[in-house]
């Protein structure tokens, strides 16, 4: 590819354009803003900076990633779907139901490449897992526990995180959205869920407008109970999912990238790749989308998968309002 391009200059985009170059070392990289002003300085590894989309299809620009705030991811990738440009959009597709809704049509009427970058899929543990469960080596599963943490402030600690997207309600921030992958491979491994129960929280810690934490209770396939927890709040990062099977208690520490059994008090290592380098994921995520592109075999992650997550928050919020919690001694 001769032209590529990234809409959004945060730490993610900052990852994508890299990765493009090492894919694509002469091709002109092009980079947008969320808003279309230009940046105070341009990036070293940014060729052009383009003021809008109209632009970047006069341009016949070959592929963009989408890694804007997700409340204008629709409002980006439309107008490229129809002009036939492949897009992969940055998780959360979308924040809300009607705006994914319009995506799908417009990707059923243009037949454009679109995929949606939930990389946790190629997480080499993740693949591990998926095997196993559909291989059907733990037998009967009862229960999965999720739980996903991190401290906010130390996400991007050069960086006031109260400015920042996760923080905000209006660009699409809070544990749902952000941290949506948790619910993405929960589907992925386990088919559809069925909202139970949420609790939404906010502590009033962080001094934000969106929930830091989260607790859903949903039910999957075969009658499988499943807690998803998520929050902004844990001072030391924790990835985890436990599910307690007729063949015993699996731990997978997706930080760790390493799964563990424990039968009768005997606990054995069963897949652990500790060498792993986060980025990888992100290449290998890449070279799938180049295959969908191509018309190969890929395991993209479509619009349409990525819209039963937007379903899900959606629903969550909706029947259960965010509690914000009223510390003790303040008004």
């Amino acid at each position: 590819m001769d032209r590529v391009a990234v809409i959004g200059f945060g730490n993610i985009a900052t990852r994508h354009r890299r990765n493009l170059r090492s894919f694509f070392p002469k091709a002109v990289i092009y980079a947008m803003s969320s808003s279309g002003r230009k940046p105070e300085a341009v990036p070293a590894d940014v060729d052009y900076i383009v003021e809008s989309v109209s632009e970047l299809i006069e341009l016949k620009v070959e592929l963009i990633i989408i890694a804007s705030p997700a409340p204008f991811h629709s409002s980006h990738a439309i107008p490229l779907i129809q002009a036939g440009i492949p897009v992969l959009i940055e998780k959360p597709v979308c924040t809300n139901e009607q705006d994914t809704q319009e995506l799908e049509s417009a990707i059923a009427n243009f037949s454009t490449p679109v995929a949606v970058g939930y990389c946790i899929r190629y997480l080499s543990s993740a693949r591990k897992m998926k095997e196993y469960i559909l291989s059907g080596m733990f037998g009967k599963i009862y229960h999965c526990s999720i739980d996903m943490g991190q401290y906010l402030p130390d996400w991007r600690p050069h960086k006031d995180y109260r400015e920042t997207v996760s923080a905000q309600s209006k660009l699409g921030g809070g544990v749902l959205l952000e941290l949506s992958h948790e619910l993405d491979y929960a589907q992925w491994i386990f088919g559809e869920l069925d909202l139970q129960y949420a609790l939404l929280k906010n502590s009033g810690e962080l001094e934000i407008d969106v929930e830091d934490s989260a607790d859903l209770l949903f039910l999957a396939k075969h009658g499988v109970c499943l807690n998803v927890h998520l929050d902004f709040l844990q001072q030391k990062v924790s990835r985890r999912c436990k599910i307690i099977s007729h063949a015993g208690v699996v731990d997978w520490d997706l930080v760790a990238n390493e799964i563990r059994i424990c039968t009768n008090g005997s606990e054995k290592l069963l897949f652990s790749d500790p060498s792993w380098e986060p980025n990888q994921m992100y290449l290998d995520m890449l070279t799938d989308f180049l295959s969908l592109i191509n018309g190969d075999d890929s395991q993209a992650v479509s619009v349409s998968e990525a819209s039963k997550t937007v379903a899900l928050i959606e629903n969550a919020k909706s029947k259960f309002p965010i509690k914000k919690v009223i510390r003790a001694g303040v008004q």
